[in-house]
């Protein structure tokens, strides 16, 4: 293994010095902050923009209800028709008309209530409105019919059903929330890394088998070197690429933030008046402090550690077979046959991730698929924020070190004969009976 190394240095330094590989390193990061910046600025700009909003109440029952804020102000009209409303709206040049008819039945106001605008309302405002207005009616036909609103306000009792282990570590509804956005972040991250820098490895090895360099390389380098060499150095390339994308990304958002002044805190558009409404609720406030304890309840650690093993156990395994079809085919378009068999567990194990670890992480289907080496990096890595015994961990990390090892040489075997092979696009068959050479 004594040229694994020069390899490793030579597909680094082939991938970083490779002209698209830095316009997109340096591309890359600058597109992704213009668009967020063009968001954050026209977001912005939609924040400074104040909304007034006309109400004409006839029936007398909402006319007090809405408050005014700093971006939505209600004029109230009284005594007016409404021809007489819309034509001042259209005047002062207002964002619409709230009408509620003349009525003194409260479920013919609810059913006979308009908004009038030039344009299509906002969907958050027209829920805002029919929230506030349900309200308010809801309260005064229980008036009407006698029934004390304070009463039955005073009489609702709100269930939180505190959860607890044996162990006596307390958690709540937002833990599995929290769990599942870390687990599912980390599994996606790993499913686009592979997806992107394997594709990397099996174009490398069809570029060089394609011009001929290879039958030059392969007199004095044994093809399992020529092919570690090959994963590690585009690996360590991709993880430069992700570094560099990183830093620049930082740098690039604080100085447009500085020169454009921008403040990416307010991009939450007319969705903030709704949330700072919220926030005076003893209850989300409740339930913010349980989303701050279930971040401490992670197992940070074990997160980290369990998500570099995994992370670089399922890409090498999967890294290994790009390789291989690429040394299998003679251009891209050959490989389309070969990919889908192993697109496919990566899918399946996003899917198992997503829709069986939120419901039931230490259920049968999720602890098979943990120990399954071609899904074990992602759903391991799901399932682990839910609290996954150590001994699991390992058996699954040495079932997948063993996998790769074994796909190693599998992969090697094709390698081998395939990156020697011109002309001919080999079957299922044929490859086969490379393994068996």
């Amino acid at each position: 293994m004594n040229h694994l190394p020069l390899i490793i240095k030579r597909e680094y330094l082939t991938k970083v010095k490779n002209k698209s590989f830095i316009v997109m390193t340096i591309l890359s990061p600058i597109i992704m902050i213009a668009l967020i910046s063009v968001v954050a600025y026209l977001s912005q700009l939609n924040n400074d923009k104040v909304r007034t909003i006309i109400v004409l109440d006839e029936s007398g029952f909402v006319q007090n209800t809405f408050k005014s804020s700093d971006n939505t102000i209600y004029n109230v009209l009284t005594n007016m028709s409404l021809e007489d409303a819309k034509t001042i709206v259209k005047e002062t040049f207002s964002y619409g008309l709230l009408h509620i008819n003349k009525s003194e039945d409260v479920d013919e106001v609810a059913n006979s209530i308009k908004f009038y605008s030039e344009e299509s309302p906002s969907l958050t405002l027209i829920s805002n409105l029919e929230s506030q207005l349900e309200k308010k009616l809801t309260n005064i036909k229980l008036q009407q019919q006698g029934v004390d609103v304070e009463m039955i306000n005073a009489s609702k009792i709100y269930i939180d059903i505190a959860q607890e282990s044996f162990e006596g570590e307390k958690t709540s509804k937002i833990d599995s929330v929290v769990k599942l956005i870390f687990g599912g972040a980390a599994g996606y991250l790993l499913f686009m890394f592979i997806i992107i820098y394997g594709n990397m490895i099996m174009r490398s090895v069809i570029e060089e088998k394609t011009s001929r360099i290879i039958e030059v390389i392969i007199s004095s380098v044994k093809p399992i070197q020529l092919m570690l060499g090959k994963i590690i150095g585009t690996s360590l390339a991709g993880i430069t690429q992700f570094v560099i994308w990183i830093i620049l990304g930082g740098i690039l958002m604080t100085v447009v933030s500085m020169v454009l002044g921008i403040d990416m805190a307010q991009m939450q558009t007319p969705q903030q008046e709704v949330l700072q409404q919220a926030m005076e609720n003893p209850a989300v406030n409740s339930q913010i402090q349980d989303l701050v304890n279930a971040f401490y309840n992670l197992p940070i650690i074990n997160l980290i550690i369990a998500f570099i093993l995994f992370f670089i156990g399922g890409y090498l395994l999967y890294s290994s077979l790009y390789a291989a079809i690429g040394a299998a085919v003679d251009n891209e378009t050959d490989t389309q046959q070969f990919l889908l068999p192993i697109i496919m567990p990566l899918i399946l194990a996003v899917y198992i991730g997503i829709f069986t670890v939120i419901e039931d992480p230490h259920g049968t289907v999720s602890t098979v698929f943990s120990f399954l080496p071609l899904t074990s990096p992602v759903v391991m890595l799901m399932r682990i924020p839910f609290g996954v015994p150590l001994w699991q961990q390992l058996v699954s990390l040495l079932i997948l070190i063993g996998t790769f090892m074994f796909t190693v040489w599998f992969a090697a075997k094709i390698y081998r004969v395939g990156i020697l092979m011109y002309g001919k696009k080999p079957s299922y068959k044929e490859l086969i009976k490379w393994i068996k050479y």
